[in-house]
This record gives structure tokens, sequence and C-alpha cells, in this order.
């Protein structure tokens, strides 16, 4: 359910609505726009009397939302969430791109790499200490280690970092990485993501192979629902009957979650490809959609990767496509 209250309200008159609406279990969500300001309701809003609200006179109308998301809901928040990283910004008119290797192997190999996608513009690096792979017997990551080459590579290059939590028992591992990524395979551990509403970090939220945009949205309000508003979406495609690539790059689904949330959205070509040359068309087609950023794996050497080298850029190949995405941003009217 939501309020929306009349222009220039009395504060003290809104302070006891809301006061009266929490003595009755209910959580309020105040956005405040440039015209209009709402409050949305969370909670068993059935025995709450419409009319009674409307009759109040600091409201102008009161309306219920039929989605189950509500805190991530654009109804409840019609204003863009922009998330900050660094100097990174993610939402709004905002563009930011996130690159590095699929896993973090040595210190040589991230620290070259973060070198080499700064100077193209990226401004997060992106690796992996824990891997899930579907063979038990595939490189799984160097887990601490990795964080700790991580952070060599943020110290070296002043890159905020992000990397994959795979275990709620690794939380405090990840006390010093900037942007918490759940991967597609945890998007529905809603244990996970409750504990992450609580960690006061941005959570990068992928979607997983076989979800629908409402069961996103779902896995978002877990965050959301724990007091962490710092979620950014990413679409790194579905599963499909389609083999020619990894996986089918959603495009409809950038759209359809800025129309119905008012979070931030990234695409993650090089998952949904898993083919390099696909990498630079399907951003394109990414930035075109509306996306608020994108996520690149970069590898220094692609052919001797120990994990997602087959769909990884060299940094030569990195640049050129950022060189393409910031031209079609400019005219657009956005920046990187």
């Amino acid at each position: 359910m939501i309020i929306i209250l009349k222009q220039n309200a009395d504060k003290e008159k809104v302070q006891g609505l809301l006061h009266s609406l929490e003595e009755q279990g209910l959580t309020c969500h105040r956005s405040d726009g440039a015209h209009t300001t709402i409050i949305g309701l969370v909670g068993d809003t059935s025995r709450v009397d419409i009319n009674s609200l409307r009759a109040n006179d600091t409201v102008e109308d009161v309306k219920r939302v039929s989605e189950p998301y509500k805190a991530a809901n654009r109804k409840f928040h019609p204003d863009d969430t922009v998330v900050t990283v660094g100097e990174a910004r993610f939402g709004g008119t905002h563009f930011s791109a996130i690159a590095g290797p699929c896993s973090v192997e040595t210190e040589e190999q991230i620290i070259e790499v973060a070198r080499a996608v700064k100077a193209s513009g990226a401004k997060l690096l992106r690796g992996g200490a824990f891997k899930p792979r579907t063979s038990p017997y595939a490189f799984q990551g160097l887990h601490a280690e990795g964080l700790e080459l991580l952070l060599l590579a943020k110290k070296e290059t002043g890159l905020p970092i992000v990397s994959e939590i795979m275990d709620l028992s690794h939380l405090e591992l990840f006390r010093d990485v900037d942007v918490i990524q759940v991967g597609a395979r945890n998007m529905q551990n809603f244990e996970m993501l409750k504990a992450l509403g609580h960690c006061g970090k941005p959570i990068l939220l992928k979607r997983g192979l076989a979800n629908t945009i409402e069961e996103f949205l779902m896995s978002a309000e877990y965050i959301l629902a724990g007091g962490n508003e710092q979620v950014i979406l990413c679409e790194r495609g579905i599963r499909t009957f389609e083999t020619a690539t990894r996986n089918t790059l959603d495009i409809s689904a950038i759209p359809l979650l800025k129309h119905h949330s008012h979070l931030p959205v990234v695409v993650d070509p090089s998952h949904a490809a898993g083919i390099p040359w696909l990498v630079e068309p399907l951003a394109k087609a990414a930035v075109a959609a509306g996306a608020d950023g994108l996520m690149i794996e970069v590898h220094n050497n692609p052919k001797a990767a120990l994990c997602d080298g087959a769909q990884s850029l060299t940094p030569a190949q990195f640049d050129s496509v950022m060189k393409k995405i910031k031209a079609q941003l400019a005219f657009e009217g956005r920046m990187l």
C-alpha cells in the first residue's frame, strides 16, 4: 500500500500519521520526490481502512500495490536509487563499468589486469576468490588468499573491489570487500540474503539461470527488507533451449526491471555470451536498453586462464569495447 501526501503537508501531522501506522505493526518507507512525497507501507495492510486514510487532511490518495515486492517497487520509490562505490555511480543518469578476471590466480595477474582495466575506464575491479563450479574437479578459487590479492590490487590502483560470496561463514572475510556479489546460484539463498540485508555493504545481485523478473525482485526485497538499500541488480543471461551461446541475454529484462523497480541494473555480457566477440554487441545493446553499468571479464592471458578463459577479453579488446561504449554513452548524453 502507498500513501501519497499532499504538497506542503503539515510536518507534525505527517509524523502523527506515521506514528499511528507504526503502532499498527506496519513499516513506513518515506520517499521524498521533487513534486510528490510517498509513504510505502510494508506489513499486513489488509486491516488498514483506506477510506479513513483518505480522510486524513495530509493525504492526497491511497493505493494498494498488487506486486509482492514492496521496497524494491518503483511505486514505493519513484526516483532512481543511485548506488555509490568510490568514484563509481550506478543508477539515475550515472553509468559505471566493472571489469576483471573470472578468478584471481596470482598477484602479478590481478595487478596487471587491474592497471589495464582502470586505464580503459573501469571504475571497479572484479575477481573471484571463491568460485562456484559445475565440476568438483575444476579450479574453485584461492579463497582467503584470493581476497588478499584483490586488496593488493586495490592498494596498487585505487579501484574498489567486487567479489562473490559463496557461504555466510565467509562473511567476515569480506569485511574489506567494497561490493559483495551474490551469484546466480545463490539468488534464492534466502538466509544469505537476509544476512546481507544487515551487512551495510553494496550488494551486486545476479539473476538466477531460470528465474523470472518477479522472483529476481523478490530476492532483492529480502536484502532491502533488512535495511540495506544499496542493491545493484545484474542481468547475466538465462538458460533457454538455445545452445549457440552459453546463456541467452535477456535484453528485455533491463527496461522491465527499471520500469518496475528503482534499483540500478548492470549487465554481464561475458557470462551471457560465453563468446568474446559477442561481448561488444551485447554490451552496446545493454547500453541502448538503458543499463546503468556493465560487468566484463578481462584476463591478461585468456588461453592460460584457470576459469572461463574462453569468454574473457584481453586488455586490448576491453579497451576497444570501452572506447565504443564511451562514444555511445556520449551520444545518449550520459557519461562513463
